[in-house]
């Protein structure tokens, strides 16, 4: 999420308003230095490692690192035949990987000649992120894509009182919530364990936020024997940006009743009203 994705003012589902038309998907291409040291590992080998990567972001789509030439294990590639085209950004040619027995098709590109708009790109090569096995900012691992650096995680301490309920059920009240303000993201309520009421089952799903880290789930099982799969999560082991709800609990807004202060809240409309698995966050 951040300036070109979620509900970001250049994303496909901006929340505000322009005087102009949004731009098309890929369309608005913006290039940035980023004064990080980044790195992309395989088989503990860093393919990539420079304090002078560029931040490629497009309207629509999570942002990408490109790195120098010289910073990247050229000797560990071979061109492939792959080609593909870009309207925005010109023909990209690719490469595999090779270290030791693994072979990696197709895992890193470049614009030999790219368009006008994405000149800056020349001489740099990107990396497919997830088939990477580790991406370090400095010394912090990263995990699911770059930073935005656009992106924003506000989290305050707050006396309103929030009610969570489902089908009549009264599953949570607290007094003292966390709340979660996260850029292009619904308002979050993050309760202590103490203040949630519900039965409380553990679940096997798994998500992880690119800022916040890990995320354990649990299902919920109503008075009724019906069990509501993965209602809830919480962060055992945050990011830096998640600390402050450590071990706290949320339940997901688009499929609860909540009412804070005793004003009934909508029902946001996002990829997590279908399930945890959908929105993989």
């Amino acid at each position: 999420m951040g300036l070109m994705t979620g509900t970001g003012p250049l994303s496909l589902a901006a929340a505000g308003t322009w005087n102009f038309d949004p731009p098309a998907p890929g369309s608005a291409v913006y290039i940035e230095p980023t004064w990080k040291r980044v790195r992309a590992v395989i088989e503990g080998q860093a393919v990539a490692d420079s304090s002078y990567a560029l931040l490629l972001s497009e309207s629509g789509r999570q942002p990408v690192y490109y790195f120098p030439r010289r910073d990247v294990r050229l000797d560990l590639l071979t061109n492939s035949a792959r080609r593909t085209e870009d309207p925005y950004k010109g023909t990209a040619a690719y490469f595999d990987a090779r270290i030791g027995d693994r072979l990696e098709n197709d895992v890193a590109w470049c614009y030999p000649q790219p368009l006008d708009g994405a000149r800056a790109l020349t001489g740099h090569l990107a990396f497919d992120f997830h088939r990477m096995d580790r991406w370090f900012e400095e010394d912090q691992e990263i995990f699911e894509h770059p930073k935005d650096p656009y992106h924003r995680i506000d989290i305050y301490p707050s006396s309103r009182r929030v009610r969570v309920s489902l089908k009549g059920e009264v599953l949570a009240e607290s007094s003292r919530p966390m709340a979660l303000f996260e850029s292009n993201l619904p308002l979050r309520w993050y309760l202590p364990p103490e203040d949630v009421h519900a039965r409380l089952v553990p679940s096997p799903t798994v998500t992880t936020c690119g800022y916040k880290g890990r995320t354990s789930y649990y299902s919920v099982e109503l008075s009724t024997g019906e069990r509501v799969l993965d209602l809830v999560w919480c962060y055992r082991e945050p990011l830096t940006e998640g600390t402050p709800v450590r071990d706290l609990l949320c339940f997901f807004n688009e499929r609860v009743d909540i009412e804070v202060d005793g004003e009934p809240q909508p029902r946001p409309e996002t990829p997590w009203s279908r399930g945890a698995k959908e929105g993989e966050a």
